[in-house]
């Protein structure tokens, strides 16, 4: 995730059951790349231990507003040093104590001496997270433009079922990545594609590509951490991005279906789905036997999704496309770019090392409308996504 890439994180961690998931999001954003720096309070180390989240953690876990080793003024060094505070679980001592700016150690000192945004995760049984004063509490730090990341409905401790379950990790993850991502798609519906379609055979076989749907996904990720209203249609059984709304398809039929429903209502449509280009006349409706011989199996091209949306797309929206090319990338890029109606194209070198189809990684070039191009070196494919919705916000500005 190149939004949390480099970025100092303290993780706080509060006396409360949900305590051991905090161990689970310090370990995500590490592997994110983040520089994580743990604070707990006496209260969580009643259900964690201190060894754990420094084991996982970027550096040692602090517990102690006096007598730290290493500085006299922890608070003031962690609060000023960090991009980003997340405290999971958020007990509701901790969110009265925070609301009021009352400061008795060294979690809620840190809070009070930060200008860093703070995301916190309240965790708690239902009957205290009903409870007016955490409402209010709550009201008051959304004011101040704290981050709140609403608990799951579950079941909780003690064997209760309410609301008050702690998030899961990857939506507290998604929640940091939205804290630290500027907000420019706020208020954009983006309808994203992914996947490549199957085209029936028979009822057992199809014609596929090779598309895994990861581009696709970390697009519709991107901009759901930008503020964005995300739509994915989607072709591949994978994670479901947090805040990310899924339709599955199948064919290219099916694809087209969804992609004009949703059209008309999108702000920015973004074919990432690698379509195929024939499918089968007359698919057997049961399975096809070698006993009986070779098939002669006759095809006939699939609809263009892409140039439909472009002959459609209103003056206000912007249409990216996605161009997977083995030779002469530029000219098949450009063409496909001008003869599609698309604001932009995305093309790669699926021939190349470590880029396209299966890979986590990729290299691209972005060729605009304009007749610019900005070329992506190798990197994550969630960074391309950044770079794709770069200039897709470039494009929506200067309309």
């Amino acid at each position: 995730m190149a939004t949390l890439e480099g970025k100092r994180i303290v993780v706080g961690v509060t006396g409360g059951i949900a305590a051991y998931k905090a161990v689970e999001v310090c370990r995500r954003l590490v592997d994110a790349g983040a520089h994580v720096m743990p604070v707990m309070t006496a209260a969580a180390a009643r259900f964690i231990g201190e060894t754990t989240l420094s084991a996982l953690a970027s550096e040692p876990v602090r517990t102690r507003l006096w007598d730290d080793p290493e500085t006299p003024i922890p608070h003031t060094r962690l609060g000023q040093s960090a991009d980003l505070i997340v405290v999971v679980p958020a007990t509701a001592r901790l969110l009265s104590a925070y609301a009021t700016g009352l400061a008795t150690d060294l979690l809620t000192n840190v809070l009070l001496a930060t200008r860093a945004p703070v995301v916190v995760c309240p965790a708690m049984h239902t009957e205290m997270w009903e409870h007016p004063a955490v409402a209010d509490n709550l009201a008051v730090l959304r004011a101040r433009g704290v981050h709140v990341v609403e608990p799951e409905t579950g079941r909780l401790a003690g064997g209760d079922s309410g609301a008050g379950r702690l998030a899961a990790p990857e939506a507290i993850v998604a929640a940091a990545e939205r804290a630290l991502t500027p907000g420019d798609l706020a208020g954009a519906h983006v309808v994203v594609s992914a996947g490549g379609t199957r085209e029936p055979i028979d009822a057992v076989r199809v014609i596929a590509n090779r598309s895994s749907g990861k581009q696709g996904y970390a697009i519709a990720a991107e901009a759901a951490a930008r503020g964005a209203t995300v739509t994915l249609v989607s072709t591949v059984d994978r994670p479901v991005p947090p805040g990310v709304s899924v339709e599955y398809v199948e064919t290219a039929a099916e694809l087209q279906a969804a992609m004009g429903r949703l059209a008309p209502s999108a702000d920015v449509i973004v074919m990432a789905a690698a379509v195929a280009d024939f499918r089968p006349v007359a698919p057997a409706a049961g399975k096809l036997k070698k006993r009986d011989g070779t098939p002669s199996i006759v095809l006939e091209p699939t609809p263009d999704i892409i140039a439909g949306l472009g002959a459609a797309k209103r003056s206000d929206q912007v249409l990216v496309g996605f161009a997977a090319e083995t030779t002469d990338l530029a000219d098949n890029a450009r063409s496909k770019l001008a003869a599609k109606s698309l604001d932009m194209i995305v093309a790669n070198d699926v021939g190349a090392p470590a880029t396209g189809f299966g890979h986590d990684t990729n290299a691209v070039t972005i060729f605009l409308a304009d007749g610019a191009a900005v070329a992506v070196p190798l990197t994550g494919k969630r960074a391309v996504a950044a770079a794709v919705l770069d200039q897709v916000v470039t494009r929506r500005a200067q309309r």
